[in-house]
């Protein structure tokens, strides 16, 4: 309580207003800086006034006088000093709740990131409640991802006892939140392969590109040279282009597929080569064929989607790669420094 005391004697002189608690407390306040906080308790005031001499009351019920005094204190200060963080922590959902009701946007989002901050799972199930009936997305969001998280703590919990018995309407949501979470992991684990497979995809054009290369990284397709970047993509490429060069089933009946693969290849690399074929002819084999065959028939939607998000994945990488200019990555770590001075 010794929290309060600064404003206690401010509370005591010349107090018009008596504010009542669920648990019979009695404490002095200032109709004129509560009416001004919020505008809530502004209504209630007049309305009390109307009624009273000297001196009104107003109930705030729902919550323990401590959390009321709380919340008084902080109205009369109108701010959350950082030493004074603890106490929204202690009291958060039911400061929350109180600020919700009697609309302090201020104090409300404070409740909220505290109340946040210290969530677990044996209380996600009674935040979420809370967040819900408080309008309070931060706090719903936060308890979702933490019941997806880690499920079967939340399902140890008190909360969602009670939920599954008597508010099956809020069991229903939670499931609905964990169905969703896992269609979210599993649309992301399925686009993080998508991008993974089209940089190696890009990486394979690159190498295309070193190993037929006048200055390339290999003499030729069959030498065993090792590259000096990238060298398994290189190596796995020689030997599949030298298993291209000596089979004989990719002129039988079926084909094979390992040479299939590199035609796919061949032709990928003719779709991003962009060498014109006049002055430095692309040395890659079946270059010059496909882009010819290009020219005569139109590539099919999903082929053309194909190369786009390879000659993107390309670009990204080789952004990735470039080396930051020297004056540019001081000018950095100084205004680095100075943010941190600032700060």
């Amino acid at each position: 309580m010794a929290l309060y005391a600064d404003h206690d004697a401010l509370r005591a002189s010349a107090a018009d207003l008596r504010i009542v608690t669920s648990d019979g407390q009695s404490i002095a306040a200032h109709s004129y800086v509560l009416a001004s906080a919020s505008p809530v308790l502004e209504q209630m005031i007049d309305r009390a006034w109307r009624g009273w001499g000297a001196e009104c009351t107003v109930r705030v019920l729902g919550v323990l006088s401590d959390a009321v005094l709380a919340f008084l204190h902080f109205l009369y200060s109108s701010r959350v000093a950082p030493e004074e963080e603890e106490v929204v922590g202690a009291h958060g959902p039911q400061l929350l709740a109180l600020a919700h009701a009697y609309r302090v946007g201020w104090l409300k989002r404070a409740a909220e990131a505290a109340v946040s901050a210290r969530l677990t799972a044996e209380r996600a199930v009674d935040m979420l409640k809370l967040a819900r009936l408080c309008d309070a997305p931060q706090l719903y969001l936060r308890c979702a991802r933490l019941a997806a998280k880690d499920f079967p703590a939340v399902e140890r919990s008190e909360g969602w006892r009670f939920a599954r018995l008597h508010d099956p309407a809020l069991e229903g949501e939670l499931h609905q939140l964990l169905e969703d979470a896992n269609q979210r992991r599993e649309r992301w684990a399925r686009e993080r392969a998508s991008q993974e497979a089209y940089r190696q995809l890009g990486e394979a054009m690159d190498s295309l590109d070193r190993i037929f290369a006048d200055d390339g990284c290999c003499d030729a397709p069959s030498t065993d040279k090792p590259c000096a970047a990238r060298d398994s993509t290189c190596q796995g490429l020689r030997l599949l282009m030298r298993h291209f060069a000596t089979c004989a089933r990719k002129i039988a009946p079926g084909g094979c597929a390992r040479c299939k693969r590199m035609l796919q290849l061949f032709r990928l690399h003719a779709s991003i080569c962009d060498r014109p074929d006049l002055d430095q002819p692309c040395r890659v084999p079946l270059c010059s064929h496909f882009k010819t065959k290009m020219q005569m028939e139109k590539a099919d939607k999903t082929w053309r989607l194909l190369v786009k998000k390879v000659t993107r994945a390309r670009a990204m990488s080789s952004l990735a790669e470039r080396k930051v200019p020297e004056v540019v990555a001081q000018s950095w770590a100084r205004y680095s420094s100075r943010w941190a001075k600032l700060r």
